[in-house]
This record gives structure tokens, sequence and C-alpha cells, in this order.
């Protein structure tokens, strides 16, 4: 039913309106002579001549007094709208039916002329009973609660459609009105961007205060210039470059934080005002200039003109963001080649260990055989396991495949030095820079041999000479005995063996024997363990007595030999004063000879790689072979001489008589024996 009485206040409109309509309302329920008569006087107000602004949300104010006919239908629950004569010529073309509680459209009979019908600020539900203004270009249904837009599929002639502050949850039934110029759908419930892409003539797309969480599905508005998604949800856009004449564009207020999730409007070479006020982005450092840099086409950036200085600053800070993304991209680079070169020094590291796995295998398969065959033909074959072993066919292909120029990495990280890779042991022949090898102070072993970097630690020692701290993690130390090589560096504070690829962490006492080894070195941590006082007692009681039994079983020469020059001095000095009484030397010489002797014992626990064992092995057949032979010629010449003396011994009685014989024949005849040796003394003159 439709209310006796209705109030007019300040509503909103879209053109010039000017008009007194004289209300009559009449429903089913009341007789004629119930008829209620009256007039609502209202302030006339103009308009601005451009039907929309770029926020549509605003109220305008309007009007008129309008004298209405409400009359009833043979619909009750639709009302008829009848003017007089007099204001259908005076209005022709407009009637406004603004604030006057309306939860229906009315029937409007004989009014196919309209072009504007304005609803506002009702409670209509339902777009119906308009089918019939088939000229209406102008329809407002502003502040209603309308749920579905519908109705209008015979308005062909309507330009401008306002639907703001209702409760529409989708855009749909727009297919007829390809000739509208402005639609406003702001205040609603809609989640989506859809059904619009036949709207070529669209020029102003109002869609404030939804529930949008993208942009896209935009194709086909050729010709929109101004789109309003204020207060939204929205986290990125996308098909807004494909607008050829868009200009407008206010993003203010939703939830775009960077400038990737709005990329495409770069590309728009048509968009000359943008905001982003009220967006996560808008707070960053790099905002302003960013969206300058990107869109050179911008006059107007969050409702402020753009100045020439603030375009050349924005030139200049994305000159130096474009240099830092070049450096972070060079970064990344190595970064990942890092770590494909690590990949690959790992693999060719299990490729190693599984051939060496597959020799020991074989060898011991050949062990076997020997065992078998000795006992059968009582022969003996050599245990050691030859070079040329066989190897699995899959893993030559696989070893052959990598490549060679990224099976070894030399990086050098702050303090840290980190080799990957046997190849990585040749950057030590380098010429680093002073200042470069001064600030190494740790280096880290990574996929080599222990035995290979024993023999690069004197150059270790020579090029970083403040190393403190050294890293090894699969280099493969499986036994006490190595550790001892390390005692020939400068210093070491630190040791970290990592138990991958290390399998002597598994022992115990290898820290112990670590800081009894090298406790010269004073060390402070082991695998980042402080080391402690009661540690290095621990390990001078479970090794000391080793140093000591190995040290007085080796014979002197072989002692020497073991020692450094130094050390030979000293232990020379402890020899020498060996056999001198108690007492003569001062305590302070008793204590330095007997941390000389300490250090002598520990150093006679030293380690031959396999590699130098193999080499002292062929040096020591090579003089053995030469002393054989050596002694063989002396053999053969004391036979002989031996031979020569028995013969000797045999023909001397014989010889002897015979020189006795000529010699007293020869003084016979004294005078002529006299004659003769003078003769022989003038001659010899």
């Amino acid at each position: 039913m439709i209310p006796g009485k209705y109030r007019s206040v300040s509503g909103r409109a879209a053109s010039n309106v000017n008009c007194g309509l004289h209300l009559v309302i009449q429903t089913s329920s009341l007789p004629e002579k119930n008829k209620v008569e009256f007039r609502l006087n209202k302030e006339t107000s103009s308009f601005p001549g451009r039907l929309l602004q770029h926020d549509l949300e605003r109220n305008y104010s309007s009007r008129q007094g309008d004298h209405i006919n409400l009359v009833s239908s043979s619909m009750p629950s639709f009302p008829i709208l009848q003017r007089s004569s007099e204001e259908k010529i005076l209005y022709s073309d407009r009637l406004t039916l603004e604030r006057q509680k309306l939860t229906v459209c009315p029937i409007i009979d004989g009014e196919e002329h309209l072009r504007l019908l304005n609803f506002q600020h009702n409670f209509i539900t339902r777009i119906q009973n308009i089918s019939n203004l088939q000229r209406l270009i102008f329809l407002d249904l502003y502040d209603n609660q309308i749920e579905e837009i519908s109705g209008l599929s015979t308005l062909r002639s309507l330009r401008v459609l306002l639907l703001g502050k209702n409760r529409i949850k989708k855009i749909s039934n727009l297919e007829n009105l390809k000739s509208l110029d402005v639609l406003d759908l702001h205040g609603n419930q809609i989640t989506k961007i859809e059904n619009v892409n036949h709207l070529c003539d669209l020029r102003v797309l109002n869609l404030a205060r939804n529930l949008l969480s993208h942009v896209d599905n935009l194709n086909g508005l050729d010709s929109l210039t101004e789109l309003n998604l204020r207060h939204n949800q929205i986290t990125f856009v996308r098909d807004v470059d494909n607008l050829p004449c868009l200009q407008r564009l206010f993003l203010s207020f939703n939830n775009i934080s960077t400038f990737e999730s709005v990329c495409c409007l770069a590309d728009s070479t048509s968009l000359s005002d943008i905001t982003f006020d009220g967006n996560p982005i808008a707070q960053e450092s790099w905002y302003k200039h960013t969206i300058l840099q990107n869109m050179m086409q911008l006059r107007q950036l969050d409702m402020k003109r753009i100045t020439e200085e603030e375009r050349r600053m924005a030139s200049v800070v994305a000159k130096k963001e474009e240099e830092k993304k070049r450096e972070s991209h060079k970064q990344s680079l190595l970064k990942e080649k890092k770590r494909l070169t690590i990949n690959n020094v790992a693999r060719n590291w299990d490729l190693q260990q599984n051939r060496i796995t597959n020799i020991a295998a074989n060898q011991e398969r050949k062990d076997s055989d020997s065992q078998d065959n000795s006992q059968n033909d009582g022969g003996t074959i050599s245990a050691f396991p030859e070079e040329t072993g066989s190897l699995d066919s899959g893993l030559t292909s696989a070893l052959q495949g990598l490549s060679v120029t990224d099976t070894h990495l030399v990086e050098v990280d702050g303090d840290t030095l980190s080799l990957y890779g046997s190849g990585a042991l040749e950057c030590l022949d380098r010429n680093w820079s002073v200042q470069t090898a001064g600030m190494v102070t740790t280096v880290s072993f990574t996929f080599i041999e222990f035995d290979e970097i024993v023999q690069v630690l004197p150059k270790l020692k020579i090029k970083f000479p403040n190393s403190l701290h050294l890293k090894f993690k699969e280099t493969n130390l499986i036994m006490l005995q190595q550790f001892n090589a390390l005692a020939q560096l400068r210093r070491v504070d630190q040791l970290t063996v990592d138990p991958q690829g290390n399998p002597v962490v598994s022992f115990t006492l290898w820290k112990y024997y670590v800081l009894f080894r090298l406790s010269h070195f004073s060390m402070q941590k082991i695998n980042g363990t402080e080391v402690t006082q009661n540690d290095m007692i621990m390990a001078e009681r479970l090794f000391g007595i080793l140093a000591h039994v190995a040290s007085s079983e080796l014979p002197q020469y072989r002692l020497i030999s073991i020692l450094g020059d130094a050390r030979k001095k000293q232990f020379r000095y402890l020899l020498e004063t060996k056999g001198k009484k108690p007492g003569i030397a001062s305590e302070e010489n008793n204590d330095s000879k007997r941390l000389v002797g300490e250090n002598t014992n520990r150093a006679t626990l030293n380690y031959t790689t396999r590699d130098f064992y193999n080499e002292k092995l062929e040096e020591i057949k090579e003089k053995k072979k030469f002393c054989k032979m050596y002694i063989e010629d002396l053999v053969k010449e004391a036979t002989e001489i031996n031979m020569k003396n028995e013969a000797l011994q045999k023909l001397w009685p014989q010889m002897f008589i015979e020189l006795v014989r000529d010699a007293v024949i020869e003084i016979r005849n004294k005078n002529s024996y006299m004659k003769l040796c003078l003769q022989q003394i003038t001659d010899q003159k």
C-alpha cells in the first residue's frame, strides 16, 4: 500500500530540473471522497552540465514540486502514476520520484516520451514497469534495495544508468544497453567485473565501494575514459592497458602492495590521472619515483599535478634502482652458478667415492682368489690394488658427461676462503693481493681428499698467514694419524670437522688426540665447543705415553730426519747434555728441556700420505737396487783379490828361491857388481 503522504528532501539528479508538480495519491482502499490532495513545494536547483564527475558517490541536490496522481490498478501491488495535461506539457521529458518511500516502481501510463526518470532514495527492490519507456536516456535508481539488474532490455536508448548504493551482487542483463555512456554501480556487493565487454560506447564506469579483489575482463570497452575502483579489496590489475581511451583511473583505498601487480598500467598510452592513496604501495619509499618512471604520460598522481622536478628526481632514483636491480640480478646469477657448481662437484665426488668403493670390492675379490691360488700352486700374488681397477660403465659415462670447467669452485666471502673440489687447491698458486690474503682467517675444504690437502698445507701457511680456523667437510678424514699433518701450519685456533664424509668424527677420542698432537697451537674451539684446561689434561693422560714410546723406539738418525732444522738443534742439545751431572743446569733450563722433549715426542707422530708413501717406496726400491749392485761389485772384487792371494801363496816359495839365487849370483863378483851399480846410477843421472 502506498502511503498517503510523502515528504521531499534534497536528492540527486543528472541534469537541470525545473518543475512544480501537484501530487495526488489515491489507493484502492480509499473511496473517492477520501482522496488526499496536497502540494509539495521544493527549491529549484541547478546541476553541472557534465553528467558524471570522477566520483558518482556524492549527493546532488534537486528539484521541484510534483503533483502526481497514483491510482489503483488491476494489479493491486502496483500503483498507477498519472499527471495532468499541463504538467506533461511543462515537464514532458522528465519525472522525479525521489524520497517517496516507494517499495515498487509504479505503472507509468502515457509517458512514453520520458527521457529522464529519477527514483532516488526509495526502497525499491526490483526494476520493473518501465519497459514501455523506450525513449528513456537517464535512469537514476540510486539508494534503493535492488538486488539484481533486470527489466532494462527494452531501453535501448538508455545512456546513463545510476544504480549506486543498492544490493546488487552481479553485473548482468545489460546486453541490449549498447548505447550506455555512464554506468554507476558504486556501493553494491559486486565481486567480479563481467558482462560489460559489449559496451563499446561506455565512457564512465563507477565500481567504487564494492567487493572486487582483482581487475580484469575489460576488453571491448574502447570508449572508456574514466574508471572508478575506489574502496575495494583489489590486489592486482590486468587488461587496463587494452583500454585505448582511458584517461582517469581511481584505485584509492585498496590492497595493492607491489608495482608488479599493476605493471600493465605502464603500457597504457592514454592514462593521465591515477590515484593509489590508501594502498600499501603508497607507503613505500620507492612508490612515487617508480610510478613516475614507468608511467611517463601521467599528469596527475593522487590528485596532485606532477612537476618536471619530480619527474627529474624520479628518473635519477629510477636509474639508481635499476643499478641495484642489475647488481642484485648479477648476485642471483652468481649464487645460482655457485649452487650448480657445488652440485656438480658433489656429483663428481660421489662418482669418485663409488669408483674407490668398486676398486676396493674388486681388490677383495682378487685377494680371495689369490689366497685360493696360493694354496693350490704355492705361488704369491701382490696384494696392492691396481690403479686401473674396473669402473661401472654407467658411472664412467656419467663422469665423462660432467663439465670440466665446473668441477671446482673458489670463493672468498669476507674472511672465509671456501674451496670445493680438488681443482680448487690450485688457487693457492695464484698471486693473491696482500689485502685479500691478510683478511682470510677461515679456510673451508669441501669435497677434497685430505691427502691432497696435506700437500698444499705449506703453501697455505705462506699465502694466508692469518688463517686461524680450518673447516673440513667431505674430505675422507678416516684415521687419527691424518691430524698429524696439521702440525706443520703456523697457527690453528679453531678446527671444524663435519661428520659428513669424515668417519674419524665417530671415534670417541678424536678430539683429545687433536688437542694432544696440536697442543702447541693452544686451540680454543673444536667443532664449535670451547676447549677447557681439563680437556688438555685428559688429552695428555690419554696419549702422552704413546708419544713417549714412539720417540724412544726410533733410532737416532730416523728421529733427526723427522724433525725440522730448529728441532734438530734442540734434539742435539738434549743428547749432548744427557750425560751431565744433575744440578749443573739451572731450573729454567730444565723446564725448557722438558718442554722441548715433549714437543719432540709429539713430532715423532707424523703422517705420510699415500702418494708420498708410494714415492718413498719407489725411492727405497731404487736405493735397494743400487746397494745390491754396489755390494755385488764389492763381493766380486774381493773374490778376485782372494783368488790372486791364493795363487800367490802357492807360487811364493819358488819365487823366493829364485830371488835369493839371482841375488847371490849378482854379488858373487864384488868388483863387477859395484861397477854395474855405478853404471846404473850414472845412467839415471
